[in-house]
């Protein structure tokens, strides 16, 4: 209790007055400010995830605090960690969801470039494929396959590149395959050829990659009520052992309504941002520097040889900050 005291402290005279923000050090990375840390040579970009619900419960909130976001910094694109329409995902590329949850929510210029999306598990209720057929349709969402991969060239530099793998870790849970709305849209996927694929994108000895970051739905570690679910065991189980060993910098998630950072042994940082449309409790646990019950969203800035992390909540407050360096 006296961590969270001594953090929430100064976050009441700032307005975040219903802030749950838990840090393993409450001194360190404090901050009440709205304004960012800039790097003028990184590339930049948005992570968002667990939102799409017509625009209700701070959606619109978020977005806005996006928009001016990524106006501010010149954000290149937008990475969304799934379950990106509720209550069921949509059933079909023509679905009024994406009009109503998406097209019609961010609407800001700075937020009308290249949406890279993962697949969540409401997104399983339906026809996930109807998500990789929309990018057919939208000019902004990227989804060719269930899983893809692209790296993203530093500054235009193609010297300096980060490559991120786009994964979907729903055919990765087992109780998914008895789950009677889950079950229908996994037991047609292979696990086995997607696992393959990982590794041999990971495998990559471009001397251009600087930074590998993997994204998918569920988290290993978590702060929020999964904490020892099911799906948190079978993710740490089928791909921890894929990340240590190609030296993964960072995984990044949502699933859990929450913005979180963990830190446990080896060399990659989680990162969960799944809180742009609904927030729910967090705690900390042995693997957490930070856990935020708020409504937000990310900012990643990375250069050849530092990654920095601000998050973000609804009212535009920068409420933790992080850095790692090469």
């Amino acid at each position: 209790m006296n961590k969270r005291l001594l953090f929430l402290l100064p976050l009441l005279t700032s307005a975040s007055l219903y802030a749950q923000v838990l840090t393993r050090t409450p001194s360190e990375n404090l901050s009440v400010t709205k304004t960012l840390t800039k790097e003028p040579t990184a590339l930049n970009f948005i992570a968002m995830g667990d939102w799409g619900r017509n625009g209700a419960d701070h959606q619109k909130q978020v977005a806005k605090q996006m928009g001016l976001t990524a106006a501010e910094v010149k954000a290149q694109f937008i990475i969304s960690t799934g379950d990106n329409f509720y209550p069921s995902g949509v059933i079909s590329p023509q679905d009024p969801s994406f009009k109503y949850s998406f097209e019609d929510i961010y609407t800001d210029f700075s937020l009308q470039w290249d949406w890279y999306v993962v697949l969540g598990n409401h997104d399983y209720k339906s026809n996930p494929d109807a998500q990789v057929a929309y990018s057919k349709i939208s000019r902004r969402w990227k989804m060719p396959a269930r899983y893809f991969t692209k790296k993203f060239p530093i500054n235009g530099d193609l010297n300096n590149q980060v490559l991120i793998a786009f994964i979907d870790t729903n055919p990765l849970i087992p109780e998914f395959y008895k789950n009677a709305e889950y079950g229908p849209n996994v037991k047609g996927q292979d696990t086995t050829a997607q696992k393959r694929w990982l590794v041999k994108t990971l495998d990559d000895k471009d001397p251009s990659v600087k930074w590998k970051i993997v994204v998918g739905h569920h988290p290993m570690y978590t702060g929020g009520s999964r904490t020892d679910g099911y799906d948190t065991k079978a993710i740490r189980s089928s791909l921890k052992p894929i990340l240590d060993r190609y030296g993964v910098d960072v995984y990044l998630t949502g699933h859990e309504h929450s913005m979180q950072y963990l830190k446990p042994e080896g060399k990659t940082h989680h990162f969960i941002s799944g809180a742009a449309s609904e927030k729910t409790p967090v705690k900390l646990i042995p693997e957490a520097q930070m856990v935020a019950s708020e409504y937000g969203f990310m900012l990643f800035s990375v250069t050849n040889n530092q990654l920095r992390v601000q998050v973000l909540n609804d009212e535009g407050y920068i409420i933790y900050s992080t850095l790692i360096k090469k």
